[in-house]
């Protein structure tokens, strides 16, 4: 399987360039992570490796020369059909835009010719605006959305939250039907 790195997509809004993450983009992903307040928060080396080791299953929103919002996943390695989606992100002063499906949007363009035709994230249950975001960009694609229990509270050694499976498939645009 072969995903190409280098690709970039321009956004509908003419100032903003969706691309995939570069080495440099390490730290601004990792201060707009911090900054969401509502995302954990990895390590600033983690963001660095991501960008370097995943950057074709990432995609990054440029402003200006800027990074201000970032999709970061991987393909599952027992499921190489599938891309899980780890974090969603857009700085503060861009939210609004749509953004953030733009990016899973292109992400999962740019990934279809390697095969991927399922996206996995997982969303706690009081994340009312992820859950809203994932569903529409499973509507927008004509993609069926279904959930599942996969980490429950008791899974983890802190007091997190629940995490429950969000699967959309098939991932890949569906033509409208005349």
């Amino acid at each position: 399987m072969s995903i190409e790195p280098t690709a970039t997509a321009a956004a509908q809004d003419s100032e903003t360039i969706l691309r995939h993450p570069r080495l440099g983009d390490g730290a601004q992903l990792w201060r707009i992570a911090r900054d969401s307040r509502v995302l954990d928060v990895n390590s600033s080396y983690a963001y660095l490796l991501w960008c370097r080791d995943f950057a074709a299953t990432s995609m990054v929103a440029e402003i200006a020369g800027q990074a201000v919002g970032f999709v970061i996943g991987y393909v599952r390695p027992e499921a190489p059909d599938t891309l899980f989606v780890w974090q969603v992100a857009v700085d503060a002063e861009f939210r609004g835009r749509g953004l953030a499906a733009k990016l899973l949007h292109a992400l999962l363009d740019s990934v279809a010719p390697a095969g991927i035709n399922t996206l996995e994230t997982t969303i706690s249950p009081d994340n009312s605006a992820s859950q809203a975001l994932f569903s529409a960009v499973a509507r927008e694609r004509g993609a069926q959305l279904r959930t599942e229990a996969l980490f429950e509270a008791l899974h983890f050694p802190d007091s997190h939250e629940a995490e429950h499976l969000y699967i959309i498939s098939p991932a890949q645009r569906q033509e409208a039907q005349s």
